[in-house]
C-alpha cells in the first residue's frame, strides 16, 4: 500500500535526505535531484496560480461589497480568505523548499 504524505512532510523529508547524502552524490544522484526539482517547480507554479486566483477573488469581493454596500460579496471575500491564508503558507513552503534544493544542487555540482 502506498503511504500518503502531506506535501510539507514530503518536501522536508526529501530535503533532509539530500542534505544527508549530498557529500557522496554521484552524477546519477544529481540527475535524480534535478528531476525532483522539476516536479516541485511544477507544484510551485500550480500553487502560485491558485494563490493569485484566490487573492484576486478576495480583493474583488471586498471591492464589490464596499462599492455596492452589500454584505454578500464581503462574506464571499471572507470565505475566500479562509482558503487564501493556507494557500499562501503552502506556497511559501514550496518556494523556500525549491530554493533550498537549488542550493543543494549548486553544492553538489561544486564538489564534482
Amino acid at each position: 500500500m502506498i503511504e500518503r504524505k502531506s506535501m510539507k512532510k514530503y518536501i522536508l523529508e526529501y530535503i533532509e535526505y539530500v542534505e544527508k547524502n549530498k557529500e557522496k552524490a554521484d552524477k546519477k544522484f544529481i540527475e535524480e535531484h534535478l528531476i525532483k526539482i522539476n516536479f516541485f517547480q511544477h507544484e510551485r507554479l500550480i500553487h502560485l496560480i491558485v494563490t493569485v486566483t484566490y487573492a484576486i477573488i478576495d480583493i474583488l469581493a471586498f471591492l464589490i461589497g464596499i462599492a455596492s454596500k452589500n454584505i454578500i460579496p464581503i462574506i464571499i471575500g471572507y470565505m475566500a480568505m479562509c482558503f487564501l491564508i493556507p494557500y499562501i503558507y503552502h506556497y511559501f513552503l514550496l518556494e523556500n523548499g525549491v530554493q533550498k534544493m537549488y542550493r543543494q544542487y549548486d553544492e553538489m555540482i561544486k564538489k564534482q
